[in-house]
């Protein structure tokens, strides 16, 4: 089991990742909550211009807001920003858990 600041480090490099995917188109700006199953924490941030940004532990009451929300096992969210588990492997297979329009998940899915 990945730590706490584990999965924070990793949301952030998800950020680095979104970034250089050039898959933005400037216009997707959403809150964004990930809830770490195991570790009973939710972090929260937020999508601006393709970028993840003010990635912090969030109060689950409030992440319950959120545009997008994920849910994941602190493992598996460490082996999606390394590549070792594709975002449509996991979804597909219930390990990542997204709630969020369909427009949304098109464009996230873009992103990853």
């Amino acid at each position: 089991m990945a730590t706490q600041q584990e999965c924070e480090r990793a949301l952030r490099q998800l950020s680095t990742i979104i970034a250089g995917s050039g898959g933005s188109n400037g216009s997707l700006e959403r809150s964004v909550s990930c809830r770490i199953t195991d570790l009973g924490v939710v972090f929260s941030g937020e999508l601006h211009d393709g970028q993840l940004e003010d990635v912090a532990q969030a109060d689950p009451a409030t992440s319950a807001q959120a545009d997008i929300k994920l849910a994941t096992t602190s493992d598996d969210l460490i082996r999606l920003v390394a590549g070792s588990l594709g975002f449509g492997a996991a979804w597909s297979s219930g390990r990542l858990r997204v709630d969020a329009s369909i427009m949304d998940l098109l464009r996230l899915r873009k992103m990853l």
